[in-house]
C-alpha cells in the first residue's frame, strides 16, 4: 500500500515553518479577498448618480406621457398639443435609458475592479508559494516511501551527491563519490542523512548503510 501524501516535514523547526507559511498564505487571501470587496463596494458608490438620473427620467417620462394623453383629450387642438409632451417623452426616456447604462457601465468596472485587486497579489504569492510546496510534498512522500520499503541510506547517500550544493559535501568528505564507491560507512551514513533532513525526513530507527550493517565492501 502507498504510503500517504506528506505535507509537512518531520523535523520541528521546518514543520513549524511550512504550517506558518500555510496559515499566511490562507491570511493573505482572505486579507485581499476583503479588500477587493471594499473597492467593489466603494465603487459602486459611482453609479449612485446614474440610478437617480434613470429614476427621476423615467418619472419625467412617466408624468409627460400622462400629460400627453389628458391634453389630446381637448377638442380640435389635442392632437397637436399632445406632441410636444411626447416628444420631451421620449428625450426623458432617453436620459433614463443614459442611466441605466452608466449604471451597468459602474457595475462592470466594479465586478473587474474588484477581482483584478484580489487575483493579482494572491496569484503572484501563490506562484512564489506553491511550486517551492509541491516541491517539498513530492520529495518528502516518495523519499518516506522508500523508507517504509526498508531502503537503507545509500540510496539517499547517491542522491545527495547528486543534488547538494558542493559546499555543502565538502564538510562531509574531501572524495564524497569516491568514498561512496568505496562504501565508507560513516560518509555514506552522513551524506544519507543530510539528504533525508533536505526533504524534511527523519531517518527509522537503526537506519544505516548497507555496509553499516555488515555488508562486505564490493570489490
Amino acid at each position: 500500500m502507498k504510503a500517504p501524501v506528506k505535507l509537512y516535514a518531520d523535523t520541528t523547526v521546518r514543520r513549524t515553518l511550512q504550517l506558518l507559511g500555510d496559515v499566511g498564505v490562507v491570511v493573505w487571501v482572505w486579507l485581499w479577498v476583503v479588500v477587493a470587496d471594499k473597492v467593489h463596494d466603494s465603487t459602486l458608490t459611482l453609479a449612485r448618480p446614474g440610478r437617480q438620473i434613470d429614476s427621476s427620467a423615467s418619472d419625467l417620462a412617466s408624468r409627460l406621457r400622462e400629460a400627453g394623453k389628458t391634453v389630446s383629450q381637448v377638442p380640435l387642438v389635442g392632437d397637436d398639443a399632445r406632441s410636444p409632451f411626447d416628444g420631451a417623452g421620449r428625450a426623458a426616456a432617453g436620459l433614463s435609458e443614459a442611466g441605466r447604462q452608466q449604471v451597468a457601465a459602474v457595475d462592470n468596472l466594479a465586478q473587474w475592479l474588484g477581482l483584478a485587486v484580489a487575483l493579482i497579489p494572491i496569484l503572484v504569492l501563490l506562484a512564489l508559494y506553491l511550486p517551492q510546496r509541491i516541491r517539498f510534498v513530492r520529495r518528502a512522500t516518495a523519499g518516506q516511501r522508500f523508507l517504509d520499503a526498508g531502503v537503507d541510506l545509500d540510496l539517499f547517500a547517491l542522491r545527495a551527491i547528486a543534488h547538494q550544493p558542493l559546499h555543502v559535501l565538502a564538510r562531509i568528505s574531501a572524495d564524497p563519490a569516491g568514498a561512496w564507491r568505496r562504501r565508507d560507512p560513516d560518509v555514506v551514513d552522513r551524506l544519507g542523512l543530510l539528504e533525508l533532513r533536505s526533504v524534511g525526513l527523519r531517518p527509522r530507527p537503526g537506519l544505516s548503510s548497507a555496509h553499516g550493517h555488515g555488508d562486505e565492501p564490493a570489490r
